[in-house]
């Protein structure tokens, strides 16, 4: 019986495939009239994305965590598609909480001591996992011709803050002193993720920096969430229609934090941090994203202290594009130039 929903899947994941290769004009009038914001057109493949996902079933966070994790999973499988690599390890370390899974991506071709990213999946801190970011991992691993590590930190409600950075931290001291014996460059290692996993990453890095440890030599910083002392215009204006919507958005924060933390502390919010000295970066926003106008605050606020960053704006794009890889060709595109910043980054 469990092959029947994996053949359904299946079949929904390549009949969204072909729409997606329609011709653009056939693709944009399924689409429907143009959606400007700021003067910004959000691109027909994300507008007939966001058709599509109503059309699936309820949204993660309109249904209780454990079903809305499976409902991420699922969606992020038909996105991500079926992304080659050269080997998939899993393997599981001492943890601040317990054990701590991690999966090691090595793309095809790729032999030796080389450089390598070590990842945090989005999800809000309550969803995700080394699962719904699989197809991710593997893209930027053959894309940029690095080993990946991901991590598959404790989640919220069951592990609140600051359980995730806690494991994310450990997860960057194991890897770092152990990257020899794992045929990783240690003076290559790069820290990224995306949305609560960019916020992960950003956090590490200057946490790294601030305890005199050893620290990334590159960040690939994915529509990160930055700051949760203040609500930037742009959780406003893209709260409703843009896939990351403002119920996902209260979920995730009812449940990560538990009370009285003060919300300006860099671990929680790395835009109230210190970045004197962090590693360069590639920060990546999308421009009908909630946390649009954060990541881009995060990008100027490295810059002003003279850490070299790259700042793209995929004006047309939505909040959850890593995870696309397998759909269409804007979002492969876009995810396409982040691994190549990886792999310049690393160079």
């Amino acid at each position: 019986m469990a092959l029947v929903p994996a053949a359904i899947g299946a079949v929904r994941g390549a009949a969204a495939r072909s729409l997606m290769q329609l011709p653009r004009p056939v693709l944009s009038r399924l689409a429907g009239a143009p959606v400007t914001i700021d003067g910004r057109t959000l691109h027909p493949e994300m507008q007939l994305m966001l058709k599509l996902q109503r059309l699936e079933g309820p949204a993660a966070e309109s249904v209780s965590i454990s079903r809305g994790r499976r409902i991420i999973v699922s969606s992020s499988r038909l996105a991500g598609g079926n992304q080659s690599i050269g080997a998939v390890t899993d393997r599981t370390i001492d943890g601040p909480g317990g054990p701590l899974r991690l999966r090691f991506y090595t793309p095809r071709g790729l032999s030796g001591r080389s450089p390598a990213l070590v990842f945090f999946h989005g999800g809000g801190w309550i969803y995700g996992g080394l699962e719904s970011h699989d197809a991710t991992c593997r893209f930027l691993a053959e894309e940029a011709q690095v080993r990946v590590v991901a991590v598959d930190y404790r989640l919220a409600p069951e592990a609140p803050y600051p359980a995730a950075v806690d494991d994310a931290l450990a997860a960057w001291g194991w890897i770092a002193e152990h990257a020899q014996g794992l045929a990783i460059d240690p003076a290559r290692i790069a820290v990224g993720g995306d949305s609560a996993g960019g916020n992960l990453a950003a956090v590490v890095a200057q946490q790294t920096v601030a305890t005199g440890g050893p620290s990334p030599a590159f960040q690939l910083l994915i529509y990160p969430a930055t700051d949760f002392a203040e609500k930037a215009p742009s959780r406003a204006r893209y709260a409703e229609g843009f896939f990351l919507t403002q119920a996902f958005m209260d979920l995730a924060e009812e449940n990560y934090l538990v009370g009285g933390e003060d919300r300006t502390d860099p671990r929680l919010s790395p835009l109230h941090g210190d970045v004197e000295g962090v590693a360069p970066a590639y920060v990546v926003t999308a421009g009908f994203d909630p946390l649009l106008d954060e990541g881009d605050a995060y990008a100027a606020k490295l810059r002003a202290a003279g850490v070299r960053v790259e700042h793209v704006r995929e004006d047309g794009l939505i909040h959850g594009f890593i995870n696309m890889v397998g759909l269409g060709s804007v979002a492969p595109k876009a995810s396409r130039r982040a691994a190549a910043a990886l792999q310049r980054g690393l160079s």
